[in-house]
């Protein structure tokens, strides 16, 4: 008779275990059209308050035009606040969602 020597799962031994899990929701900032800024200040806000390359800043506000808002950057809210501050603090209309 042939006999399974291989472990059942449940009677494996040296399994870690994840003692905590870290919650690392993700939010977009999201900036909104006005009939105010020009595209130009857009764009540079974007470059320099976000780092987007030129390209991504003039699709991200081509997008922004066109759709009323974009989200222009994903991640920890932690690290999107202090953008969504210079973004308002230029005069555009921004939130952290």
């Amino acid at each position: 008779m042939w006999m399974n020597t291989l472990p059942k799962p449940w009677e494996e031994e040296g399994v870690d275990v994840l003692e905590e899990v870290e919650d690392k929701e993700e939010h977009d900032l999201m900036v909104f059209n006005d009939e105010v800024n020009t595209f130009d200040w857009v764009i540079d806000t974007l470059i320099d308050v976000c780092g987007h390359s030129p390209e991504q800043a003039e699709q991200c506000t081509i997008l922004i035009h066109y759709k009323g808002k974009c989200s222009v950057k994903k991640g920890a809210f932690e690290e999107l606040a202090p953008m969504r501050n210079a973004i308002c603090n230029r005069g555009i209309s921004a939130e952290v969602i």
